[in-house]
Order: C-alpha cells, then sequence, then structure tokens
C-alpha cells in the first residue's frame, strides 16, 4: 500500500538547508508524496531526522509563538509554579497560567501539543523510511537512534503534561486516534529510549554533530522516565552510566553555564538549539528568552536591545536565595545602569541566558534552551537514592553538595555559605532537593514538573502567589479543545476541566 505524508512534514524536509536534500516541491501534486519515493540516499535519511530537530525551535509553523521549545515549554512551566509571574499586558491565556484559571482553550497549551505532535510526526516518517535507504548501518542506525530519542523526549513532555495521550507510532495510524493508558505511552518511552542508548555514539567529531542527541542524553532522560515513574533502583543506574561516563562535569563558576562559548560544552547533555553558535545544529530561529525575560526599561540604555520583560521571577523565588549565591547574580537582575549614571531598581527578572559579551545589545539570542544538564542528574541521583534507601546516603550527598559548592564559588573564591547537606531525614533531604532544584533550574522548564513529582504544587504555589491556589487535578494540563473538536476520540477531558 502507497502512504501519502502530510505536506507539514515534507515542508520542513525541504527547508533544511543544514545537509542537502532534493526540492519535493518542484513536482505535483504539491501537497502529499509517496514515502516510498522520498527515501532514496543517505542525505535524504539525514533530512527526515534534521526535520524532527527543526520542529523543536522553529515557530514557522505555529499558530501562536511556535516551536515545541521555543517560547511555550518552558514560558508554561514556569507561569504555573512559584517561579514566574506575566507582565505582558492583553494576554489572557498568560494571566490564567499564572493563577491556575487556564481551560481547554489556551493557546500555550494547544501550542506545545500541536508542535509536538508534529515532531512526532517527522520522528514516525523517519523511523519507517530510514530502513529503507542503503548506506553505511553505523550511520543509519545512528539516525535511528536520534529519531527514537526526540521521538520518546516528545512523548514523556506529553504525557506528563496531558495524562493519557494519542500514541501514534505509525504513518497507518487512522486519523483520529484514541487516548491509551499512560503506562502504555512510558513503556514506549522506555522502549524508544533503550533503543537510542544502544545506537547513539557517546560524542561526535569536533565541529560535525554538535547538539545532536548522545548516548548519554539518552540515558540521562531514561534516569529522569524512571524517576517520574518510582523506578528509583533503574534511575540511579541510569545517572551512574551518565557520571561514570567521563563526558560531563560541572563548570567551576555557575555563570559559564549560559556562556555561547560553552555550549555543547562538559555541562551540557542535551540543548535545544537555537541560532548558530558554537557550529551546533540549528534550523531557522534564535530564542526568546532575552525578548522575554529582561527588563523593558534596558531597552532605553543600551543601543538595539529588544527586551520586553513579559515574564518575570515570583519575588519569593529570588528572596529564597542566600543573597551571595552565585546562581542569584547570574541568574536574576535587579537593578539598571543608566546613561546618565543614576540607577534604576527593577523586581527581579532572569538575566541567565544573556550573555553580555557574545549579544550585548541583548535581544533575540544564539543562546541555546538548557533540557538536560550535569547538575540535574546529580540532583536527580540524589533524589533516586534517598527515595530507594528511606534516607540520604553518602552518594547522595555527595552529588548535591557539589552542586551547592559549585554555587559557594562568586567568581574567584569559595564563600562560607550553603553549608554542605548532612544528618537530614528522609523528608528534610528531600525538601532541601526540591529547594536546590529551584535555586539552579530557574526559567529552563523544570518547576512545574518537580512540583507535580514531589506533591508540592498545592503546598508551595500560594506562598509565591498569594490568592492562587492550584488544585489537585492542576496536575494535569487540560487537552486543548482545539484537538477535541477535531478528534472527538480524545475525549474524555482531563478530571476538572
Amino acid at each position: 500500500m502507497k502512504r501519502y505524508i502530510p505536506f507539514l512534514i515534507i515542508t520542513a524536509l525541504a527547508s533544511i538547508g543544514f545537509y542537502a536534500c532534493r526540492n519535493l516541491l518542484d513536482e505535483n501534486p504539491k501537497d502529499q508524496v509517496f514515502i516510498e519515493n522520498f527515501f532514496q540516499t543517505e542525505n535524504d535519511a539525514i533530512a527526515a531526522v534534521n526535520s524532527i530537530y527543526s520542529i523543536l525551535n522553529s515557530t514557522s509553523s505555529a499558530p501562536t509563538f511556535g516551536g515545541v521549545y521555543h517560547s511555550s515549554y518552558w514560558v508554561v512551566s514556569g507561569l504555573a509554579s512559584d517561579e514566574m509571574e506575566n507582565r505582558l499586558a492583553g494576554a489572557p491565556d498568560l494571566d490564567q497560567l499564572e493563577n491556575f484559571t487556564f481551560r481547554p482553550v489556551n493557546s500555550y497549551l494547544y501550542d506545545f501539543w500541536r508542535n509536538a505532535y508534529k515532531g512526532i510526526s517527522n520522528a514516525n516518517f523517519a523511523i519507517e523510511g530510514i530502513p529503507k535507504v542503503a548506506m553505511d548501518e553505523a550511520l543509519k542506525n545512528r539516525l535511528l537512534g536520534e529519531a527514537h530519542f526526540l521521538r520518546a523526549m516528545l512523548y514523556f513532555d506529553l504525557v506528563r503534561m496531558y495524562g493519557n495521550l494519542p500514541l501514534v507510532l505509525n504513518l497507518d495510524t487512522e486519523l483520529t486516534p484514541p487516548r491509551v493508558a499512560s503506562a502504555q505511552v512510558y513503556d514506549q518511552i522506555i522502549e524508544s529510549l533503550d533503543f537510542a542508548a544502544q545506537n547513539l555514539p557517546e560524542s561526535y567529531p569536533a565541529g560535525d554533530g554538535l547538539g545532536r542527541a548522545t548516548r548519554g542524553a539518552a540515558n540521562a532522560l531514561l534516569a529522569k522516565v524512571h524517576l517520574t515513574l518510582g523506578n528509583w533502583q533503574q534511575s540511579a543506574s541510569y545517572c551512574e552510566a551518565v557520571m561514570n561516563s567521563g563526558f560531563y562535569g560541572l563548570w567551576g563558576d555557575f555563570g559559564e553555564v549560559f556562556r555561547l562559548a560553552n555550549e555543547n560544552g562538559k555541562e551540557s547533555i542535551f540543548n535545544i538549539g537555537f541560532g548558530t553558535a558554537n557550529n551546533s545544529i540549528s534550523f531557522w530561529e534564535v530564542g526568546q528568552f532575552n525578548v522575554r525575560l529582561l527588563p523593558k526599561a534596558l531597552s532605553g540604555q543600551i543601543p538595539g536591545v529588544n527586551a520586553q520583560g513579559w515574564q518575570v521571577a515570583t519575588q519569593q523565588l529570588y528572596d529564597s536565595y542566600d543573597p551571595q549565591d552565585r546562581r542569584r547574580a547570574v541568574t536574576f537582575l535587579t537593578t539598571i545602569q543608566n546613561l546618565d549614571g543614576t540607577t534604576t531598581t527593577v523586581e527581579p527578572h532572569i538575566q541567565k541566558y544573556w550573555d553580555r559579551i557574545a549579544e550585548p545589545a541583548a535581544g533575540n539570542t544564539d543562546n541555546d534552551f538548557p533540557y538536560l544538564r550535569y547538575s540535574d542528574v546529580l540532583l536527580m541521583y540524589a533524589e533516586a537514592l534517598n527515595e530507594q534507601n528511606n534516607g540520604p546516603t553518602a552518594e547522595a550527598y555527595e552529588a548535591v553538595n557539589s552542586v551547592r559548592r559549585r554555587a559557594r564559588f562568586n567568581g574567584t573564591e569559595e564563600l562560607p555559605i550553603l553549608p554542605d547537606l548532612q544528618g537530614l531525614s528522609y523528608q528534610q533531604f528531600k525538601d532541601a532537593l526540591l529547594q536546590e532544584r529551584r535555586w539552579e533550574f530557574v526559567a529552563e522548564g523544570q518547576r512545574w514538573f518537580d512540583l507535580v513529582r514531589f506533591g508540592k504544587l498545592q503546598e508551595l504555589v500560594p506562598l509565591a502567589k498569594p490568592g492562587v491556589q492550584p488544585q489537585p487535578y492542576n496536575n494535569l494540563f487540560p487537552v486543548p479543545q482545539e484537538e477535541i473538536d477535531l478528534n472527538p476520540n480524545l475525549l474524555p477531558q482531563n478530571t476538572g476541566y
């Protein structure tokens, strides 16, 4: 049977210039192409995988702001938590996320769902078509590993956000697939990541493949999947695989984590690529971090700055830091030096993605989105060991304390702050880990997921946002109404919506 590929996939494939591929839009009809006719050469296989990466960061095909991780994923996680507040006037969808009044019609939740399934569709296209190509077997297996990793990553974030999902794994799937139990989705995620871990390289040659999925990325994501499922031993084992690989480590200074020169360096396990920094894999769009996060007042002080300050940190988050914690100075901007020599104080804005040396004008940035960092693996390892042993072990203490020791370094010396954790009970250590993750991963799309996993969403959000009270059903987001209108098999809606 000949199958037809949706035009959105072919548009993505034909638009990629990272590797050469045939222009599929020269022929008629322009709305479909046989999969059997597309996969002819090695470059076709590469282009198919590149089309998955392109959906992660591009705004080109989005209904609102676009890209799975461009400006929806981390904004949703930050606003629907105790991390961020909205300052963009006339944006009710963002206000609803901040105040936990969101309903099934929300452009940001729809944006993530729609684009994630576009990425999954492109991954299915690659997984089904690449085996047909006569090419180097090692490269073929690596490309299939990348496709499996990316599909698993997208499903992992979807299932955590929405629960039961349509599980689409091939191109013959019916047009209105039903939702399946989240356990079935997780089984598929683990199967795909196991395949990826077996077929991906530990690293790529210098200047070639930066930003692509690696074995370390697959193992780190497996650790997070098993942590989410409560499989403590498996999570710890996958963390150990990353830690013992010899490919990763912490920068000595937290400020080095977000330097453009250090992208895809030793602390980066998997980034979502933006711009062209360091020859990383990237396609169309630069990141919106600085546009969304830096204070608008900067625009009058630095020529060329495009800063809007649409989302800000909660004051409670800023106040929770030790004043000398290196992460606070790197993460937040609270004063602006004016051209006339005076200083303007602003509420805490998030500046960690602004590399003042490489991009002094700020605005759109080439800085990548850090999806998996080595410090995340260390803190996951400590969490898994604490859960597995009903209390922290020496290895768990060392993992979290290594992150704290880095935060004591102010750029020139280690300060007598953030003493090593010791002598804590199971619950005290767990609470300390959640706090450490809060300080470490601001605006990295982690906070809502962490609060849900730790069972603290309803307890902690009101402390940062008085009068805002999440409900237990907010541990999932609503399935977008636009998708239900197209596919009634997505019913029933998640409880509470």
